[in-house]
C-alpha cells in the first residue's frame, strides 16, 4: 500500500505541476478556450447555444485530455524508470494502474470544474448542466484509462505523441457518443452506457499499457 501511495504522490506531483508541459493547468485553459470560442463560431443565437453546448463540452474534454499524452509514459522509459521499479518488484500493470488514477486526478475533477463557467458561457440550463457533470464523472475515467494506455503502446516510437492523439479520438468515440448521447432524451441509459465504457477502458489498460511497456523496454 505504501508504494501505491508513493507512486501515486510521485506521478501527481509531475502531472499537476508538469514544469514546461503546462500540468493540470494547460488542459483547463484549452478546454475554457474551447467554450469561449465556440459562441464567436455560431452566433449569439441562444436556443442553437443551449442545445449544442453540451456536445461541445464533450469533444473539448476528450481534445483537452489528449493534451498531456507525451508526458504519461514515455519520459519514465527513456530515464530507466521503470528497470527501477521492476528491480523493487513493482509490476509494470501497477505503475499503469496508478498512472491512470494520476492522470484522471490531473485532469478529470478540474475539468469538471471549469464546466460550471463553460456552461454559463454556453448558456445551459441546471438539468443539462447536472447531466454533463455526472457524464464527466463517468466518462473521464475512461479517457484517462484509454490515454495512458495509448501513450505506452506508443511509446518509443518516432512521432508517438501526435500518434498517440491520432489514436485516442477513434477509440473515444464510444464514451463520447454515449456520453453526449445522455444529454437527449436517454438520459439515464447514457449515462449507464458512458459508465460501462468507461469501466471497460479501466479494466483493459493495466494489462495491455504493462505489455506495452515491457515491449518497448525490450
Amino acid at each position: 500500500m505504501s508504494r501505491v501511495a508513493a507512486l501515486l504522490r510521485r506521478d501527481l506531483a509531475r502531472l499537476l505541476l508538469g514544469g514546461r508541459g503546462g500540468g493540470a493547468l494547460l488542459p483547463v485553459l484549452f478546454f475554457l478556450s474551447v467554450a469561449m470560442l465556440y459562441p464567436f463560431a455560431v452566433g449569439p443565437d441562444a436556443p442553437l447555444l443551449a442545445k449544442t453546448g453540451g456536445g461541445v463540452i464533450w469533444v473539448a474534454a476528450l481534445l483537452a485530455a489528449i493534451l498531456p499524452l507525451d508526458r504519461l509514459v514515455e519520459p519514465d522509459i527513456e530515464q530507466g524508470m521503470f528497470d527501477q521499479w521492476a528491480l523493487r518488484g513493482i509490476s509494470e500493470e501497477l505503475v499503469i494502474a496508478v498512472r491512470v488514477a494520476a492522470h484522471w486526478l490531473s485532469f478529470g475533477p478540474p475539468l469538471m470544474l471549469a464546466a460550471l463557467p463553460a456552461a454559463a458561457l454556453l448558456g445551459l440550463d441546471g438539468r443539462t448542466l447536472r447531466i454533463v457533470e455526472i457524464g464527466l464523472l463517468a466518462g473521464t475515467p475512461g479517457l484517462a484509462a484509454l490515454g495512458v494506455t495509448v501513450a505506452a503502446l506508443t511509446s518509443g516510437l518516432r512521432g508517438g505523441a501526435a500518434l498517440s492523439g491520432l489514436l485516442v479520438i477513434p477509440m473515444a468515440v464510444p464514451v463520447l457518443i454515449f456520453g453526449a448521447g445522455s444529454l437527449g432524451t436517454g438520459g439515464e441509459s447514457g449515462l449507464a452506457l458512458t459508465a460501462a465504457a468507461s469501466l471497460v477502458l479501466i479494466a483493459i489498460a493495466p494489462f495491455a499499457g504493462g505489455a506495452a511497456v515491457r515491449a518497448a523496454r525490450g
